[in-house]
């Protein structure tokens, strides 16, 4: 999540307390919730359908990805066996066509996941006020809840998403999402923009990789000390083998969020390290993304869903916050943005925001930027432009 510094406004009056049959029970989003997605999850995590059995052999790119990095002078070897470290700025890949992410089997360990830092950055007091005209008052903040454990059978099919930054590994969240043009076997995740690439200072990130229900019986970090992968990654980890972001991300999008922010959403294709099951038959669901953009007044409530990381949290377990949306703008050029109260911290970015439409849950959002007490988030709406980058993913790439 980004942080944001912003002058004082009042604040809307803390809503009443959620029944247990409002939006928290519609959201639980149990298999059964993700539209009947629940005949193809099992009661456990199969392990064994993303995670096979170890096996000998050197870590081979596929030649169509040694062949891109070829054409920016980086030679496949050395880029597996490490020279991805290297973040020369003359060499650190940006434009869309440039991302390549060959999978380098075993790099993200247990222990390698849980020292990935949040990925936070701070707005000046300047962006975040000139939109005042067209931002609703502060909301009052919502104490994020844990999710019930396991999160496989409570919870939507949210994760994290690792990745290499040059200040070394990171950590955001993502969700599973459907894929029209190819039903029940989607390999599609939803997260932020500045979770996969840096924005007009920078490039495409590096080794970004998924995983599912992270600790999915959400055990403390004492517990997990010298945990085997599947208590850790349940279902395996899967790398993108493309990447999508906005051009406005990749254009604008900055260290403080900049005219980025609004368009600060993105869509990975990816694959199992290994196994040959698509993503969503190996979790068993996958939500439909919501491309109306539905004004605060229109969307009654959401949820965000994600792995905060920054104190008070530790990025172990994962946690939601549900609110009534307001509006909120950096800029009066640039699109309204949703906006929750919620506590949850850096290391949440990326993660879904779902809403109730016609008896379904479905993304409506992510989190992309909070201010710097942690007491809201805000999330990019996501119309037409959202819609184009998730069909043109879906046909490019999404039978792959």
């Amino acid at each position: 999540m980004r942080s944001t510094r912003t002058s004082a406004a009042p604040r809307r009056g803390r809503r009443t307390a959620l029944a247990a049959t409002g939006l928290v029970a519609a959201l639980a989003l149990t298999a059964t919730a993700c539209d009947g997605s629940a005949d193809s999850a099992s009661d456990k995590p199969d392990a064994t359908t993303s995670q096979a059995a170890d096996g000998g052999g050197k870590v081979q790119i596929p030649a169509e990805l040694a062949g891109k990095l070829k054409e920016h002078g980086i030679d496949a070897d050395r880029w597996k066996d490490g020279g991805w470290k290297d973040w020369d700025k003359d060499k650190w890949l940006s434009d869309a066509k440039d991302f390549v992410n060959p999978v380098i089997e075993g790099l993200w360990k247990p222990d390698r996941m849980q020292s990935a830092k949040e990925a936070d950055k701070t707005v000046t007091t300047k962006d975040a006020s000139a939109g005042q005209g067209v931002s609703d008052p502060d909301p009052a903040p919502v104490r994020a809840q844990a999710e019930k454990t396991p999160y496989h059978r409570n919870a939507a099919p949210v994760g994290k998403v690792f990745f290499d930054s040059p200040d070394g590994p990171a950590v955001c969240s993502g969700t599973v999402v459907k894929d029209v043009n190819h039903p029940g076997k989607s390999n599609l995740v939803w997260t932020a923009g500045h979770c996969v690439h840096a924005g007009g200072s920078g490039g495409w990130y590096r080794n970004i990789t998924f995983v599912p229900a992270y600790n999915d019986y959400g055990k403390s970090e004492a517990e997990l000390t010298n945990a085997n992968p599947t208590e850790i990654a349940p279902y395996g980890n899967w790398w993108a083998d493309w990447a999508s972001t906005s051009n406005q991300w990749i254009q604008g999008g900055s260290e403080t969020g900049g005219e980025g922010a609004a368009y600060d959403y993105a869509v990975l294709h990816v694959k199992p390290e290994r196994g040959s099951k698509s993503l969503e038959e190996t979790v068993g669901a996958a939500l439909d993304v919501d491309f109306s953009a539905p004004s605060a007044a229109g969307a009654r409530k959401m949820g965000a869903w994600g792995y905060p990381a920054a104190p008070p949290y530790n990025g172990l377990k994962m946690f939601k916050c549900v609110d009534i949306p307001g509006r909120f703008s950096l800029s009066p050029t640039l699109p309204t943005m949703h906006r929750i109260g919620c506590t949850m911290t850096g290391g949440s970015s990326g993660g879904g925001w779902f809403r109730v439409r016609n008896g379904k849950s479905v993304l409506v959002s992510n989190t992309s930027i909070g201010p710097a007490d942690n007491s809201w988030l805000a999330g990019p709406q996501l119309g037409r432009d959202a819609e184009t980058l998730y069909q043109n993913m879906s046909k490019t790439y999404g039978g792959r």
